[in-house]
């Protein structure tokens, strides 16, 4: 390939949010002009979660490829593909599964902060703590400059860093060290850190209006704040958060008012429901056409599989000719 390559990649273990928006997919699909851009759905990691669910995956992906296709993902321009069709990965992680010792693993605070949350202890699975090699091997094989992901990805990005270097060194020159190109982390509705699928604190990009208003009506506020004529404190307001993200342009005036308590959080609230209900209109618009086209999402991953297969063959058959394991000699 003569153009710089974009790899990312998401597990389909629900309807993409905001949170992934504003993340991860407004960076990526804003350089597929630019750059050749690899967008995997990381189907096998998202076992690591939600192995006895299987039987969702088929009905995820299709709604992650729907996703991608309303929030700008181009099939014309770009590759889009599932992480089980190209087999390559399993292998490069095999490689790299050498490459780093179980205390790094360990010391990923992503992976220690999910452990605690799933209250995981002893009974870790393997494939849990491991994944983040299966991620290097995810994003090395295409050999990309450029990683968009959310905030809390950097650990996995320093890793796939930190692989490639020392594949580098010990074998010879195979792989760039990517870069991650990080988006805005956004709060749940519920106030929390992160807003995530699992947490039941997400706005889904697929939401209907009146769905949208109503989670909006449900933020938590500035818990001091008891009458609407109280003044507020907007930085501990979710509410405000999301118009820091999604309304810039008056985020100061409306922190000015609910700081002289001149406007009530319930008529904030209802404002920002709108302010989200416009932005998320075309997201609903698009996806509608798409849902319309049956073949449409299968299309999309078969051509993309096939694609990155051959890609991810030409890295392979590299990474073994520089470790001697090519044996052409032997197998002629």
């Amino acid at each position: 390939m003569s153009r710089t390559i974009v790899l990312t990649g998401d597990r389909p273990t629900g309807r993409m949010h905001l949170g992934h928006y504003v993340g991860s997919l407004k960076n990526r699909f804003e350089m597929q002009d630019e750059f050749q851009c690899f967008f995997m759905i990381a189907d096998y990691q998202a076992l690591t979660t939600h192995r006895d669910r299987t039987e969702d995956l088929e009905r995820h992906v299709r709604e992650m490829v729907l996703d991608y296709l309303a929030a700008g993902f181009d099939p014309k321009k770009s590759v889009c593909f599932l992480q089980s069709q190209v087999p390559q990965l399993a292998e490069l992680t095999m490689i790299f599964s050498n490459l780093v010792t179980l205390p790094r693993l360990l010391r990923n605070p992503t992976v220690k902060e999910e452990m605690g949350k799933m209250g995981l202890g002893n009974r870790v699975p393997y494939g849990f703590v491991g994944y983040p090699v299966s991620q290097a091997a995810d994003i090395l094989l295409f050999r990309p400059r450029y990683v968009p992901v959310g905030p809390d990805q950097r650990p996995h990005i320093e890793l796939a860093q930190e692989v490639a270097a020392r594949f580098n060194r010990i074998y010879g020159e195979v792989f760039p060290l990517p870069d991650g190109v990080y988006g805005t982390r956004l709060k749940g509705t519920d106030g929390q850190s992160k807003m995530g699928k699992s947490y039941d604190n997400a706005i889904d990009l697929s939401d209907k209006k009146a769905s949208v208003r109503a989670k909006v009506m449900n933020m938590v506020t500035d818990p001091g704040r008891v009458r609407a004529t109280d003044p507020g404190n907007p930085d501990v307001c979710s509410a405000f958060h999301y118009r820091e993200v999604f309304d810039e342009e008056n985020a100061e005036q409306v922190a000015r008012a609910c700081r002289s308590g001149s406007v009530g959080c319930t008529t904030c609230k209802g404002a920002l429901a709108d302010v989200l209900n416009d932005f998320m209109m075309p997201f609903r618009v698009r996806r509608k056409g798409f849902e319309e086209q049956p073949d449409l999402v299968r299309d999309i991953l078969n051509l993309g599989g096939s694609r990155a297969r051959i890609e991810g063959q030409r890295t392979l058959e590299h990474v073994k000719e520089v470790m001697g394991m090519g044996y052409k000699a032997l197998m002629g």
